[in-house]
């Protein structure tokens, strides 16, 4: 099978990196009933519904099949062809990594380069995207960064990505990490020139550890100025003894929001990630963008005013990118951010 040179390049990647897949759980967000898989131009992959293969190649015209929730199982239908299985899987002819379109119906379409696991939980599919380390770490940088920035930054951010992965398995009870902020963003991955990939590229391998122990590093859009430790935004210490750092940026910079909401956040408090993350899976994902806010009432409404984005606790990706742009390299980002952290190699 012929690769397009993008393939080949994450291929590359795969084979030189760790043997470790990262599962990532997908369009979770969309709670889907049915599913659309496809082939791309980069060659014929394989479905599998239990015992039986189906193969889907854009060169014949059979390149598209859909997957359904029924009862306890899967339905796949392909051209006029129609399958019952307990589990769906997809990858490539020899049965590795691939590249492929996943949609839900109506609403969304992403392209994967991994190996595709579908499950039915209730009535709900659960895709589960299966992809080397070195893929995910670039497709976390893409989609967690902004086209513009420094590559010192996103190497800093490769690294802190990589960690996560490393060290954070075992999230979620069918996969290990999902696509959204409660783990790490997760979408396409990038084109080889792009700087994301770049990144990645540059960092291959690297990671952060503590007491000789890789750690998942966590990460935040804008401190209000000062990063926090877990144990003040409410959360467990760790493996991994976070301190609080000032950030000059964000402190002179800082990014400053408000939000009405209704009554309901009597639970919500100052520095308490996870009260903030109730209200924000209940009224949507930006309602509280931070932990650092004041409290008002209004009538029957709660007025919040707050600084920063995100939890604030280890890299501030805003200050990441002030300092890259004052010529900081991505190992001094990562030293100020992750005192007492060491930069080590997966192959060591």
């Amino acid at each position: 099978m012929k690769l397009r040179p993008g393939l080949l390049c994450f291929a590359l990647i795969g084979s030189m990196a760790s043997a470790q897949d990262v599962r990532t759980g997908v369009l979770g967000l969309f709670h889907p009933s049915e599913l659309t898989v496809s082939s791309t131009t980069g060659g014929a992959v394989i479905l599998r519904a239990d015992e039986q293969s189906l193969t889907l190649d854009t060169s014949t015209g059979l390149s598209r099949a859909s997957i359904r929730a029924h009862e306890a199982g899967l339905v796949v239908r392909c051209g006029t062809q129609s399958l019952n299985a307990h589990k769906v899987t997809l990858a490539s002819r020899g049965g590795g990594p691939a590249d492929f379109m996943l949609s839900v119906p109506g609403k969304i379409t992403r392209r994967y380069r991994g190996r595709l696991e579908v499950s039915n939980v209730s009535g709900e599919l659960i895709p589960v995207v299966s992809m080397d380390l070195e893929t995910a770490v670039a497709s976390v940088v893409a989609a967690e960064t902004i086209p513009g920035e420094p590559i010192e930054a996103l190497k800093a951010q490769a690294v802190a990505g990589r960690s996560y992965f490393v060290s954070g398995k075992g999230r979620h009870k069918d996969f290990d990490f999902c696509d959204t902020t409660h783990c790490q963003f997760l979408r396409s991955p990038p084109p080889p020139q792009s700087a994301a990939f770049k990144a990645a590229v540059a960092t291959q391998g690297l990671v952060l550890a503590f007491e000789s122990h890789v750690f998942a590093a966590m990460y935040t859009r804008s401190c209000s100025g000062r990063t926090r430790t877990p144990v003040e935004a409410g959360l467990p210490p760790g493996n991994y003894s976070y301190y609080s750092v000032e950030c000059h940026y964000c402190r002179q910079h800082p990014v400053r929001w408000q939000s009405r909401i209704s009554a309901q956040a009597n639970s919500l408090r100052p520095s308490n990630e996870p009260s903030r993350l109730e209200i924000d899976r209940k009224l949507g994902w930006n309602t509280v963008p931070s932990n650092d806010f004041t409290i008002k009432r209004d009538g029957g409404q709660v007025v919040l005013e707050g600084v920063g984005q995100g939890h604030g606790i280890g890299l501030c990706q805003a200050g990441a990118k002030a300092m890259a742009e004052h010529g900081a390299n991505f190992r001094q980002i990562l030293v100020y951010y992750y005192p007492n952290a060491e930069l080590t190699s997966l192959s060591r």
